[in-house]
Order: structure tokens, then C-alpha cells, then sequence
């Protein structure tokens, strides 16, 4: 029964430009169950949000649907590794213009501490 995972991939799918990139991996531990999720680096801003609002809504939703199915649902986002494959930007046809990713990249690496702070 994997409705937890099947219901944060068609969440994330639905906010990011580039679904193909999503993974989301299960484990179920001694915490309960732990959701790991992979985006596309150039979509890291969209699931983190402002200040962390839209993961944090996500964890909500979550939470919500692990109590209806009476488990602890925990939410990883994974952040992409610098070594990681570059985007691939001939087959994406609404790639960041260049003027914009040295910003959204702040905005998410911020993002990124707050949620680590948390």
C-alpha cells in the first residue's frame, strides 16, 4: 500500500516543469515511513518555495495522508549533487533564461539551509 508515495509523485509532477525527472523512493524504519524525493535541479525552487513554504506544505499533506492510513510519513528532499548530469537543456523548451538562475539558485540554496535548519 504505497498511497503515500503515489499521491507525493502526482503532487510534485503537477509543480515542476520537468515531471520525467521526479523519483520519489519509499522506506518504511523505526520513524515510520521515509518519502526520499528527486527533482531536476532547475525545479528545486518550485517544491522548496519561498522560504521553504511550498515543502513545508507538501509535509502537511503528507502528514495528513499518513494519519488516514495510520502511519508516520516523513518527506527527504534530496538536493542535487553539483557532480550531478547537467540539465539537459536541448530537449527542455522552457529553460531558465540565463539572467534568472543565478537568482532562483540563491533563492533555493537559502531555501535549502532553512529547511536544514528546521
Amino acid at each position: 500500500m504505497e498511497k503515500d508515495k503515489d499521491f507525493l509523485e502526482t503532487l510534485v509532477k503537477s509543480l515542476v516543469n520537468y515531471p520525467e525527472d521526479v523519483q520519489v523512493e519509499r522506506k518504511i524504519d523505526e520513524m515510520g515511513v521515509l518519502l526520499t524525493l528527486r527533482v531536476n535541479r532547475a525545479d528545486m525552487g518550485q517544491i522548496v518555495g519561498r522560504n521553504g513554504s511550498t515543502a513545508k506544505a507538501i509535509r502537511s499533506l503528507l502528514r495528513i495522508v499518513g494519519l488516514k492510513n495510520n502511519a508516520r510519513v516523513n518527506l527527504k528532499i534530496l538536493e542535487p549533487e553539483v557532480g550531478e548530469a547537467p540539465q539537459r537543456t536541448e530537449e527542455r523548451t522552457q529553460a531558465p533564461a540565463p539572467e534568472q538562475a543565478p537568482a532562483a539558485q540563491s533563492e533555493v540554496d537559502k531555501a535549502m539551509e532553512d529547511l536544514k535548519n528546521l
